[in-house]
Formats: structure tokens, C-alpha cells, sequence
């Protein structure tokens, strides 16, 4: 098994495929592992990596909460990318690991060769955002009083996940099977530490309208708690595409991978190709028909 440390902490990797670096950030129900069907695609023509965040196994699970936050996660993901030489890579991010991606497109632009933000935005709506801290909270409670093969079952049949069980009843109960693999302590103080507690990305407008990294933004159309933050990341990043998967939830990459990987593969060649555009200043307009010198 291949370990890294940053700040301290053990983090799992593995490294598949070689050319150009692709590094796959996964999100909080799911580890490296999520990325398989990204990772045989992709491997075939570029260095793939993957990692298990701090907190899930076989990664070290520190013991206390200030370990965790959106600031360590983000350090976390610049030390794997320095430890293994691949920067400036590629950086493809689910949810928490979506997050992960959009902040070192925003503070370590240098690092990265494009960003890839899916699933993002969770607890981000201002009118949202104390009441997804409140429920955060309270799973990160459960987590720690509940058996983890009772809570972690009630928790992978979000709203948002839902989805994938009724596309592909296997692939959901893999993905059940591996999330009640992880650590009860590890997801409680994740959730606590930084899902609870991480800014909302709508106070990060000016920093965003400055960001020149090329940006694809991925959601499903049934992932509600995203669906008005990647409105609002495809409106700031003068750079940013919006796609939005039709009949989908939160775990686009698995219920729908053919689509997912086309995508940002297209996405991935366009940009190596130095041909992703910037936005046409003269498609921002309060007019639906004409142009500001009609």
C-alpha cells in the first residue's frame, strides 16, 4: 500500500496509467474506490491518481476535530499533487472533493492544468446554509451513537442518491457496501470539522470572477443543493462551462460514467489543446435580444 503524509496524516494513494496527470478527489460517502470507472478509462491514456481523504481508511483517521476542515482538505489535496510530482495536473472532483478542486483552481491556479467541479455547492444558499449545518451536525451525532451498518444505510439513501439505486441496483450496493466500510469516527468528525462548518462558495464571487483555470462544472438536475450554486459558478468563472446530467442525483460519475468521462474528456482535450474559450463579455446582457449597441 502507497502512503503520503501531509501534516502529519497518513493518505492512502494509488497511481494508474501514464502521460498526462489526472488526480480524482472523491466526495463524503464515497473514497477512492468511487473513481474505478473513471480510473479504467481514463488510465488508459493519462497518469490517474486517486486518494482516500484524511478520516477514511486506509488513510490515517486523526482523533480530533481540528484536524478536519475545508482548509486541511485543500492541503491535503496540493501535498498529494507535490509529493508525486504531477502538478500542474488535471483535477477532477466529486461534492466535498468538488470543493477540494474549485478552491486550488482559485487560490493555486499554478497547480492546475484545468478543474473538473461536480456535484458542488451543499450547505452554500445563503436561506440553506443554517439549517444544513444543523442536519450536519445531527449526522455527525448519529454517526457517533448509531451502529454504522444501521445509520450508514439510512445515509446513502439520501434524496440524492437515490437515483442510482433505481439506474443501477449493483453499482448502488457496491456503493453502500464500501461507504459502511469507512470509519464511524472518521465520517462524524469529517462531517463535523469541515462539512458543517466550510463557507458558503458565494463568498468567494470576487476571487471566483478573477479565476482563469479552465473550469467544467458538472451536476445532476435532480441534486437540488447544487443546481443554483453551479448556476452561480458558471455566471462568475469567466472560464466555466455548466453541464447539467438530465434524470440524475448527486452520484453522476456512477450513474451515468459513459456520459461523465466523454465529457470531461472532451473537456481535458480541448484544454490541452489550448482551444477552451473564455466567455464573450458580449453574452452578459440584461437584454435577451439585443446587443448593448443595438
Amino acid at each position: 500500500m502507497a502512503f503520503i503524509k501531509s501534516n502529519n496524516v497518513d493518505l492512502y494513494y494509488e497511481e494508474t496509467g501514464k502521460g498526462t496527470p489526472i488526480i480524482f478527489v472523491h466526495e463524503f460517502a464515497g473514497d477512492y474506490r468511487s473513481w474505478e470507472q473513471q480510473v479504467k478509462f481514463f488510465s488508459k491514456n493519462y497518469k490517474t491518481i486517486t486518494y482516500n481523504a484524511r478520516g477514511f481508511p486506509p488513510s490515517e483517521v486523526p482523533k480530533n476535530v481540528e484536524s478536519y476542515s475545508q482548509d486541511l482538505a485543500l492541503e491535503d489535496l496540493i501535498n498529494v499533487i507535490k509529493e508525486l510530482s504531477i502538478g500542474p495536473c488535471h483535477v477532477v472532483g466529486l461534492s466535498m472533493g468538488g470543493f477540494a478542486a474549485l478552491y486550488i483552481g482559485m487560490k493555486y491556479p499554478e497547480l492546475t492544468r484545468s478543474i473538473v467541479v461536480a456535484g458542488c455547492g451543499y450547505g452554500s444558499v445563503i436561506e440553506q446554509q443554517e439549517n444544513f449545518r444543523k442536519e450536519a451536525l445531527e449526522v455527525a451525532r448519529r454517526f457517533r451513537t448509531e451502529e454504522m451498518n444501521n445509520f450508514g444505510k439510512v445515509y446513502t439513501a439520501g434524496p440524492t442518491r437515490v437515483q442510482l439505486e433505481r439506474k443501477n441496483p449493483a453499482e448502488y450496493k457496491k456503493f453502500v457496501t464500501h461507504f459502511l466500510e469507512h470509519s464511524s469516527e472518521g465520517c462524524a468528525l469529517t462531517m463535523e470539522g469541515l462539512q458543517s462548518a466550510r463557507p458558503s462558495i458565494y463568498e468567494f464571487e470576487n476571487e471566483l470572477s478573477k479565476m482563469t483555470v479552465p473550469t467544467m462544472i458538472l451536476t445532476g438536475d435532480e441534486d437540488e443543493p447544487c443546481l443554483e450554486p453551479g448556476l452561480f459558478l458558471k455566471r462568475t468563472i469567466s472560464t466555466s462551462a455548466l453541464v447539467t446530467f438530465p434524470n440524475a442525483g448527486h452520484l453522476i460519475n456512477l450513474e451515468e460514467p459513459d456520459m461523465f468521462n466523454l465529457i470531461v474528456q472532451d473537456f481535458i482535450n480541448q484544454v490541452d489543446k489550448g482551444i477552451w474559450p473564455k466567455r464573450d463579455e458580449r453574452s452578459k446582457s440584461n437584454s435577451a435580444l439585443l446587443g448593448e449597441n443595438s
